[in-house]
């Protein structure tokens, strides 16, 4: 009886470290997803870091073509001067002193 009494306990006690060991298991595994998820380096954080880094290079694409219009435009302005000429007709209303400007309203 004594015996049995003892084993009994000594089952329970058993049972309670298992218990404890996969609760503390389950715990941690669902600490870790979220994290995964939600955590700074999670997966929403890198779908926003991927949108950012899209966002950036499409900068970056649209300032280099920029950058070599303008490259061109500067090249132009050296070099042509009929493309001067074009320039100071059409940004600035400039014409010759025998020429005269007509401007209509649209």
């Amino acid at each position: 009886m004594h015996n049995n009494l003892l084993r009994q306990q000594v089952v329970t006690e058993v049972k309670k470290k298992r218990l404890i060991f996969f609760t503390f298991v389950l715990l941690s595994f669902i600490y870790l997803s979220i994290n995964l998820v939600f955590g700074d380096m999670g997966f929403f954080r890198y779908l926003e870091l991927n949108r950012t880094r899209r966002t950036l290079e499409k900068q970056l694409t649209d300032l280099t073509r920029q950058n070599e219009d303008i490259r061109t435009q500067i090249k132009l302005l050296k070099e042509d001067p009929f493309f001067r000429e074009k320039l100071a007709r059409e940004e600035f209303g400039l014409a010759r002193p025998d020429e005269y400007i007509f401007k209509y309203d649209r």
